[in-house]
């Protein structure tokens, strides 16, 4: 079967999966010092930029699924870098909240996108454009 339409070499999805798995695995060692994974890297992200947030707020926001979002969650707790509170307004739905340690926390990894950053020989604006492509894919098919 020669069909280009089936080629492997082809997709845009598999370039995509591969870039994705390569990236993930770039930034395993630099949060080993963060004890944390790359999705519970993501979900602090979210919160140092705004801490105290709705649940359903971080959902949309990670993009995680709350199915997801839940368990990481539960481990953050654990590992005492957040909490989970009873959401003023509404007692049926909960906040996050960073506590100390994770703000402490939001120090050591400042250093991370730079350290990745000089792991990819990538310019500024292919960064950027990359990041742009991404999006409106993500857009088109959300």
């Amino acid at each position: 079967m020669s069909n280009p339409k089936l080629k492997l070499e082809n997709q845009i999805c598999h370039s995509l999966y591969s870039a994705t798995n390569a990236l993930v695995r770039a930034y395993r060692p630099l949060l080993e010092k963060l004890d944390l994974t790359y999705p519970q890297y993501l979900v602090m992200l979210a919160l140092w930029e705004t801490d105290h947030v709705a649940i359903k707020d971080l959902v949309r926001r990670t993009r995680f699924d709350a199915g997801t979002l839940t368990p990481i969650l539960k481990r953050l707790e654990a590992k005492g870098i957040i909490q989970l509170v009873k959401d003023d307004g509404d007692s049926r739905q909960k906040s996050v909240v960073v506590t100390e340690a994770g703000r402490d926390m939001a120090v050591i990894a400042e250093a991370v996108p730079d350290e990745l950053t000089c792991q990819i020989d990538m310019t500024a604006e292919d960064a950027i454009q990359l990041k742009l492509l991404a999006e409106k894919l993500y857009s088109r098919l959300s």
